[in-house]
């Protein structure tokens, strides 16, 4: 697969793998701890190189799964985790909280369930209101310093908060939502990136599946499926929403590929800086989605699909009150 460069020197596939999904956030999992090392193996064998995970997910378990899967290949990958959570003993979170102190525990403790000396990309998954951002990046600067961590990256950062960071640590990668169907990153953040050599790693890049076509206004979301909650996950947002999807059912039919490769071919199209990093629990999503890598879009295409999406208006929150309130945007 084709290698991007993010920022500070980091390289890795053009498509990475988010594995929270194994763990948290879209209910009951099918598989078994097995299977889910088995498909992180063979994400490697197909030629991912970065793989991402958080020391919340879980908590802590999605972490632990990965240092497994890739500890016989951990010099040959990058693998990305996040601190920012105040973790209570009994499982899920309080808030946020980006100590220096809290910053140093969550390290050791993520060094630990991944059985590694380094973490490659360390994020601070949330911006800590609390804790001002030349604290948290000169905690990370001390981390690279010791060998712990070799990059530093920001997670639903705007863009104060990025440049006060960068001027501390330099910054490699911003992992924020971006896809189709959220491109509020377009207005101030992706310039930013650009004059700053940061690289964006989009989560969520096919709108937590809404964009492969495979949910519809008549899905049902299991127990513990966080879609449940989601405003726009509504019934009457995706049936509005539907009209994005017919979208890039109609681009893919003509390019024979999927909706979710078209979506992820796009993101790519935008920068070259731009690693998506969708995540499954199937072998045969995992092949769909690192097949998008071949699927080419002329400008005409993507003149077409920015043309079509602008008249398409979003309905819904893509969060909760409580969890958009978390975010720097």
């Amino acid at each position: 697969m084709e290698r991007r460069r993010l920022g500070d020197g980091l390289t890795v596939s053009a498509i990475g793998f988010g594995c929270m999904g194994m763990s948290q956030s879209y209910g009951p999992s099918t598989g078994t701890r097995d299977d889910h090392i088995a498909l992180i193996r063979s994400a490697v064998d197909q030629g991912v190189t970065h793989f991402d995970t958080a020391e919340v997910y879980g908590p802590y378990i999605n972490e632990a799964l990965v240092g497994e899967a890739l500890a016989p290949v951990r010099d040959q990958v990058v693998i990305a985790t996040k601190f920012g959570f105040d973790i209570k003993p009994e499982g899920g979170w309080r808030g946020t909280d980006s100590s220096p102190e809290q910053i140093r525990r969550a390290v050791d403790g993520s060094l630990q369930r991944l059985g590694t000396d380094r973490i490659d990309l360390l994020y601070q998954h949330r911006v800590d209101p609390d804790v001002p951002i030349e604290d948290v990046a000169g905690t990370v600067k001390d981390l690279i310093a010791a060998g712990k961590v070799k990059h530093f990256g920001l997670s639903e950062a705007g863009p104060e908060t990025i440049r006060r960071a960068h001027a501390v640590q330099p910054v490699a990668a911003l992992q924020n939502e971006y896809s189709l169907w959220w491109r509020r990153p377009e207005d101030q953040v992706l310039p930013l990136l650009d004059e700053l050599g940061i690289g964006l790693v989009p989560y969520s890049p096919l709108g937590k599946g809404f964009l492969t076509g495979a949910i519809t206004a008549d899905t049902e979301f299991t127990e513990g499926d966080i879609r449940g909650t989601i405003p726009r996950f509504e019934t009457e947002a995706r049936e509005a929403n539907q009209a994005l999807v017919d979208l890039l059912t109609a681009i893919a039919a003509e390019k024979d590929a999927t909706p979710a490769q078209i979506a992820l071919a796009w993101l790519l199209a935008q920068r070259p800086s731009i690693v998506p990093i969708p995540g499954t629990r199937k072998p045969m999503r995992l092949a769909e989605n690192l097949a998008a890598a071949d699927v080419t879009l002329s400008g005409a295409d993507l003149a077409r699909l920015r043309a079509a999406a602008d008249e398409i208006q979003i309905v819904g929150a893509r969060y909760p009150d409580y969890l958009e309130r978390m975010t720097g945007l």
